[in-house]
């Protein structure tokens, strides 16, 4: 069965429709898979970034590179630069089409990133998180950024999975060590009582299914890899995962949502697996079940977890029908389909 098949309705005309460009252009490239070169591709994404969301989030760039403030940009939520590019990455937005989302990426590289390979909230190595480190590094892909400077984000992110050549937190002589935010592999985090953190997992494998395949390195399949196994360890659809500071799960992994940044959901969690070649596992049949049982009669997702308010842009009013939030459950059901 083909995943138009598993729909009540035909929510890809509906994401079609002239009247969202931004939303047109995503659906054209990701649903339809148009090439690069497609007239009505270009035309799409050049509405894109001339209206709408992407040149809402531009229009509030300072002219050096940030948002609000400068440094390295995690505050203030949710309208500083570490957010502006994170949510420009999930808009579709690319170097290609506005010379200010280059500026804005180097600028955030120059901040934000230290010299071992760490993104961090304050400028100091000891500022890193997984979930910070996997959204940037995705962002700065999916942005179309090419710096090389990421190689060594990356070396960084999988061997802070895998804990090579990464000193525990106490040897504070080490040049390389985990500190109490990142404090050690598979995901474990000070903010979750030092437990492996499944939010932070699922951004970090997303990253690095975004990485090219020619250049993933030893390091990074075994991460690839342990990340797997740590996400699939539990049935995602019940996100038994451990939380440190809580008996049971958030209920926030059932809210499906736009856009989505350090709080995860089981959306992003499929669309990280498939990604990586694992849709098809039958460890995930359970989640993509839930995800298929959300939509409505017409096919069509609600907006269950929202920043209205918080952000540069509103989209859309919650528990209705939401173009965003149908176009991240289309794209789950392609990718598991294609996987």
């Amino acid at each position: 069965m083909s995943w138009q098949q598993q729909l009540n309705g035909d929510s890809l005309a509906w994401l079609l429709e002239p009247d969202s460009p931004n939303l047109r252009y995503l659906a054209l490239r990701d649903l339809l898979e148009r090439p690069a070169d497609d007239a009505e591709l270009r035309a799409a994404r050049q509405a894109a970034h001339q209206a709408g969301p992407i040149d809402i989030v531009l229009s509030k760039m300072e002219a050096d590179g940030y948002w609000v403030e400068p440094g390295p940009g995690y505050n203030p939520k949710y309208r500083s630069t570490v957010w502006a590019i994170i949510l420009l990455a999930q808009l579709g937005a690319s170097i290609r089409e506005d010379e200010r989302i280059a500026r804005a990426c180097a600028y955030l590289l120059e901040q934000a990133l230290t010299a071992n390979g760490q993104f961090t909230l304050t400028g100091a190595p000891s500022g890193t998180v997984d979930c910070l480190q996997g959204n940037l590094a995705w962002a700065l892909l999916e942005l179309g950024c090419d710096d090389l400077r990421l190689e060594t984000a990356f070396d960084w992110m999988a061997r802070s999975v895998t804990g090579e050549g990464i000193a525990p937190a106490e040897d504070r002589q080490a040049v390389v060590r985990y500190y109490a935010g990142k404090c050690g592999p598979i995901f474990a985090c000070g903010a979750n009582n030092k437990l492996p953190c499944a939010w932070g997992g699922a951004k970090v494998m997303l990253a690095l299914g975004k990485w090219p395949n020619e250049r993933r390195t030893p390091a990074i399949q075994r991460a690839i890899q342990q990340g797997v196994d740590f996400l699939l360890s539990v049935d995602p659809a019940e996100a038994a995962y451990p939380a440190g500071y809580a008996s049971k799960p958030s209920q926030n992994w059932w809210k499906f949502g736009f856009p989505v940044f350090y709080i995860t959901d089981l959306l992003q969690v499929a669309e990280a697996l498939a990604a990586l070649g694992f849709g098809s596992d039958p460890r995930l049949s359970r989640s993509l079940a839930l995800i298929r049982e959300k939509q409505d009669e017409s096919g069509r997702w609600a907006l269950e977890y929202d920043y209205t308010g918080k952000t540069w842009v509103d989209f859309g009013a919650k528990k209705q029908p939401n173009k965003w939030v149908t176009l991240r459950a289309l794209r789950v059901l392609k990718a598991v389909q294609a996987s």
